[in-house]
């Protein structure tokens, strides 16, 4: 299969060629120089990419980071999908698109698992931008016959990700602490994420890239809501030596979700996915990159 890829040398974009290469995948992905506002480059790269299949994760991705820059996270994450989602429609051979959205766009639940049914209640700029960006796939699928599958993933983690998300950055003060002793500063502890190891996701998205109906939405999650106190305590754990934490005001966000649980029974009935990797191992293999990678 032929594929291709926005966003690939980001955390995601990394995990997914790596895997799409392993399955004997044939990968291009959009050039790190080349803006998704660019609505000329990015035709010119799809087209002479000429790809079965279009995963698009290209974003701005950083929840709180969106408050501060509202129109440049419109820009680059709907108009962008825009500019995308036309060119594969003009292609010569109009390829099947995945197009990567956010759990965030459901807002706060009641602690509840969220289906695909669920109320829409954005309550950030990043997840405005996200259904935003879904409904224009929408849009193309039912106005324009272009094939479209929708991805919702909740939270996932693993090595490689950016300290600028909440799980790395606990991780890599936890390792800064086991070097030079001090504290790990802390933001809101009482949030509870569903947590997904970015390798599962991965196998997620390349199975509904095959199996998805086009039209449809699938969540990507594992069911279960954690705590970040918990993550925390867990990180805190496999430290390899004693370390202790203090609250730090400034890593609070406006608005904070309170608990964000998905459900994936229609994303295991299409595809038959399901996690298989722990989040004690996710964690561990957490630590250990910014063991290896942090100054």
């Amino acid at each position: 299969m032929r594929a291709f890829l926005t966003g690939a040398s980001g955390f995601v974009g990394h995990w997914l060629r790596s895997h799409l290469e392993r399955c004997g995948d044939d990968v291009t992905a959009l050039a790190d120089g080349v803006d998704l506002r660019d609505a000329d480059a990015v035709r010119d790269a799809l087209h002479a990419a000429e790809p079965d299949v279009v995963y698009h994760l290209a974003a701005l991705s950083h929840v709180g980071r969106s408050w501060e820059q509202p129109e440049e996270t419109v820009q680059v994450n709907v108009v962008g999908t825009l500019h995308l989602l036309e060119a594969a429609r003009a292609a010569r051979r109009a390829p099947r698109v995945l197009l990567v959205s956010s759990a965030e766009v459901y807002g706060s639940g009641d602690g509840a698992a969220l289906d695909e049914h669920a109320a829409i209640a954005p309550v950030t700029p990043y997840a405005a931008s996200k259904i935003a960006a879904e409904y224009l796939g929408v849009q193309a699928f039912l106005g324009r016959g272009l094939e479209v599958v929708r991805a919702r993933p909740f939270n996932h983690i693993g090595p490689g990700q950016a300290d600028t998300f909440a799980v790395a950055a606990l991780a890599r003060r936890v390792v800064a602490a086991e070097r030079a002793g001090g504290e790990v500063r802390v933001g809101n502890l009482e949030a509870r994420r569903d947590f997904t190891d970015v390798r599962d996701v991965v196998r997620a998205y390349r199975m509904l890239a095959g199996a998805g109906v086009p039209g449809e939405v699938y969540n990507v999650c594992s069911g279960t809501a954690v705590r970040i106190g918990d993550v925390l305590e867990r990180l805190v754990s496999l430290a390899r030596t004693a370390v202790s934490t203090v609250e730090d005001p400034s890593l609070f966000r406006p608005v904070d979700v309170p608990v964000l649980r998905g459900d994936g029974a229609r994303l295991r009935a299409a595809t038959g996915w399901a996690p298989e990797i722990a989040l004690e191992t996710t964690l561990a293999d957490v630590l250990e990159h910014w063991r290896s990678h942090a100054p």
